[in-house]
């Protein structure tokens, strides 16, 4: 029995530190997102700098992340970008729409 309430335990934290880590491994840290036909890419750099490109134009943002939404700041303008649970990202429809992971 004890042995069972402990590793009860031991899964609750173990869930409870992996939701805190903004998602277990949904984190966009290191990766690199790209739209279906090439227009937007994003890559998300340490220090929570990202390199953005729309069409032609590269630029460099900054982002913070908390959980399941990413705060991606270029040029003073700040766009929310949610991360789905396959690990793809959603933004406004108008400037990033929906980004998969590049491998």
């Amino acid at each position: 029995m004890r042995a069972s309430l402990r590793s009860g335990w031991i899964a609750t934290a173990a869930a409870l530190v992996c939701l805190g880590a903004a998602g277990c491994g949904n984190n966009v840290n290191g990766h690199n997102y790209a739209a279906a036909d090439g227009s937007v890419t994003i890559q998300f750099q340490s220090g929570g700098t990202a390199s953005v490109t729309m069409g032609p134009i590269p630029v460099t943002c900054t982002y913070t992340q908390s959980g399941k939404q990413v705060n991606l700041t270029c040029g003073g303008q700040t766009e929310i970008i949610t991360v789905n649970s396959d690990g793809s990202l959603d933004g406004p429809q108008a400037t990033i729409g929906h980004l998969a992971k590049v491998k």
